[in-house]
């Protein structure tokens, strides 16, 4: 998968296209730019995020991308092939950090970005795309509900530091 997946324009004037070291920062700020985000994102730092940036970028499972509007990065997600044993041996896709520049948002930029995962994750032969949302994002479960995704699991965390 990795490196196949092409530029593709979502909406006019915006494209998805791969994520670029020097998109980083850029990226980071998406991440930083909500209550959760903000204390635990460094955009200032683009040089922390550089191991994961490059695991992510060699990975073919992996596809970090970014949306472009001319030269701005105005959204991001990172979507993530896992072969597994459920299901058949189904392959999932599992879509996290996805972030719509505060300017863009009610634009129909994030439906359109939806549906390119899904369009990628059949392309890829996926069976199903899942994702989780952090409980205090409502507007987020009220987005991704209205795209058809149902709360069907409890997810758990366990913080190792």
């Amino acid at each position: 998968m990795g490196h196949v997946i092409a530029v593709e324009e979502l909406v006019s004037g915006v494209v998805v296209d791969r994520a670029r070291f020097e998109d980083v920062p850029a990226i980071v700020r998406l991440l930083a730019d909500d209550q959760l985000g903000a204390s635990r994102e460094s955009p200032d730092e683009p040089e922390v995020y550089r191991g994961a940036f490059e695991d992510i970028d060699a990975d073919p499972n992996q596809f970090l991308a970014v949306l472009r509007r001319g030269d701005r990065v105005v959204g991001t997600l990172q979507l993530t092939f896992i072969p597994g044993l459920s299901r058949r041996g189904s392959l999932r896709a599992q879509v996290e950090a996805v972030r719509v520049h505060d300017g863009e948002r009610g634009t129909g930029l994030g439906t359109a970005l939806m549906e390119w995962v899904e369009r990628a994750a059949r392309a890829r032969g996926a069976v199903l795309v899942q994702l989780t949302s952090d409980r205090a994002r409502e507007d987020a479960h009220r987005f991704y509900e209205r795209l058809g995704y149902t709360p069907s699991h409890l997810g758990f965390k366990k913080r190792l530091d």
